[in-house]
């Protein structure tokens, strides 16, 4: 969209008019009362009591700033990790690290590129600084590492990489991201989006973290949104060299973190019991409905291998997504159409409680077999 000059009002930048709005997962079923919100990957174990105990001490401190440094959150990261605390970043989830990687390395004519099918927010935080969005190929829904190197040029500034990725849930392995690393110039800022790092076994460890340690061009961002059950308080982080954190401060939000919610992350962190919980329950159903889409397999349906807390579910025979969805809706079970990233015809939906998950999948066993 372009808006035309006009001397009696302010004009907007045409790139950023050329955004197209974030639209978040719904959490509404329009006049169906809800059985299941499955649209947004929260964890439907809710969140850590240690968490919740330490938010509601915050209520204390109301009428002050929080400490704008961090400075204790980010102390507990660090142990958790082995990181040093100051090459961490924080924000207000962690799309706004996200947002100021793109701001502080990426400008107007630059080229920010990420896979299709990657995280909205990608495209939003290039066009907000003017940069051009470069979208590769992907690969049956993943990341296809020559694709992006492939679409490197001298204006490349920025390169994305969300793993497990978003809204597909498919995995690049340890040794692509560190063949992805050492095919990009040293000047290329490489944006690991781990988000949903935490569902991943141990031996799953993609090895950007350990990259992120040693390279000078690479960040790696997390939030305390999914398995840690926050995602009301918008808490997220990033881990770079130091250099790359204290260009990220200087675009950073002053007071981005509320004091109960630096509080309630510090304990978070704490409970591995409630992060080994939420872990094992994510594998158990997102395995179970794997299986149970893959019985719909003669109906045109299939799932995306995935390694996140959510399955992205391909409809290719007479029963579309839409009309799934619709359905569901219907019926109370709120998943999420995507036909605004190109994927009209999949579902995106999270892994609930286990009644959650059950009641889902014979909804949808039901409305698949109306269409068949």
């Amino acid at each position: 969209m372009t808006v035309k000059s006009d001397a009696n009002r302010p004009s907007p930048k045409d790139y950023v008019m050329a955004i197209a709005p974030y639209t978040p997962g719904k959490s509404s079923a329009g006049g169906s009362a809800v059985r299941a919100k499955l649209s947004s990957n929260e964890n439907p174990l809710g969140t850590s009591a240690k968490a919740q105990a330490a938010f509601e001490a915050g209520i204390a401190t109301l009428a002050r700033y929080p400490d704008p440094s961090a400075a204790a959150m980010r102390e507990a990261v660090g142990a958790q990790y082995g990181l040093d605390p100051s090459q961490i970043i924080y924000g207000t989830g962690s799309d706004e690290v996200l947002h100021i990687a793109c701001g502080a390395y990426a400008g107007v004519g630059d080229e920010v590129i990420y896979v299709r099918y990657g995280f909205a927010v990608y495209d939003i935080a290039a066009r907000r600084v003017g940069a051009v969005p470069v979208v590769v190929p992907d690969l049956d829904y993943g990341t296809d590492v020559d694709a992006l190197l492939a679409a490197v040029t001298p204006r490349t500034r920025v390169v994305f990489l969300a793993n497990p990725n978003n809204p597909t849930g498919t995995y690049t392995t340890r040794a692509d991201i560190a063949r992805l690393h050492a095919g990009l110039r040293p000047d290329i800022l490489l944006v690991i989006d781990q988000a949903y790092a935490e569902y991943l076994e141990p031996e799953d460890d993609d090895g950007a973290l350990e990259l992120a340690r040693t390279a000078q061009n690479v960040l790696i961002t997390r939030t305390f949104s999914k398995i840690y059950g926050l995602a009301a308080e918008r808490i997220g982080w990033g881990y770079g060299a130091l250099t790359i954190i204290e260009a990220l401060h200087r675009i950073r939000a002053p007071f981005n973190v509320t004091e109960a919610g630096q509080r309630a992350a510090i304990a978070a962190l704490g409970d591995h019991a409630f992060v080994d919980a939420s872990r094992a329950h994510n594998a158990q159903w997102r395995a179970w409905l794997a299986d149970e889409i893959a019985a719909l397999g003669n109906n045109g349906l299939r799932a995306v291998p995935s390694r996140a807390n959510f399955l992205l579910v391909m409809f290719e025979g007479k029963c579309t997504a839409e009309h799934a969805y619709h359905a569901l809706m219907e019926q109370g079970y709120i998943t999420r159409w995507l036909p605004g990233q190109g994927l009209a015809n999949g579902l995106r939906i999270t892994i609930g409680t286990e009644n959650e998950t059950r009641g889902l999948a014979d909804a949808l066993r039901n409305i698949v077999a109306a269409v068949s």
